[in-house]
């Protein structure tokens, strides 16, 4: 029997659904979150929101600090024993020897009732992600692809040095 290739997802979907499935490892008892790096069609690292390695994670614990201190998002990262699942595909594609400039970053992001999370990269993460040398983060957005480009984030960060991180595509 011949398979249908017919319904074969586009290269942001196919990317964003394997990010998704890779969050669902996270251990963070607010928002799972999952990121991939790709350059030229090639997976390079992946990375989930959870405590370090070796070390206990809220999912485990069954307490989250921040939420037991009623924090709110986007606050006091220092109080969470969770890594971004951004900073550590960027952190295993280093393990791995695997350079990530000039690669894209997948990021998906569910809330613990599976609704879609706003996958933006927080204002860590973004600075990470420009370090790196990653040019692209795709994030869903409203039943499509969102694409930012990390050129935009240097000059908006030149151009407004003191307004936050925003939308900036």
């Amino acid at each position: 029997m011949v398979q249908d290739f017919s319904g074969r997802p586009e290269k942001d979907v196919y990317y964003l659904g394997i990010a998704r499935q890779i969050g669902k490892r996270s251990t963070c008892l607010r928002k799972r979150f999952g990121a991939i790096i790709v350059k030229d069609d090639v997976i390079l690292s992946s990375g989930y929101r959870g405590a370090p390695r070796g070390t206990p994670n809220c999912n485990d614990l069954r307490k989250c600090l921040r939420q037991m201190l009623d924090v709110p998002k986007g606050r006091n990262f220092e109080l969470c024993r969770g890594v971004h699942s951004a900073v550590n595909a960027i952190v295993n594609a280093s393990r791995a020897g695997a350079a990530v400039v000039g690669s894209t970053m997948y990021l998906f992001g569910e809330n613990p009732d599976g609704s879609l999370a706003d996958a933006k990269p927080c204002k860590v993460c973004r600075n990470l992600i420009i370090n790196s040398g990653i040019t692209e983060v795709v994030v869903p957005w409203q039943g499509a692809a969102k694409h930012y480009l990390i050129k935009n984030w240097i000059k908006e960060s030149i151009r407004n040095p003191t307004r936050e991180f925003k939308d900036i595509e």
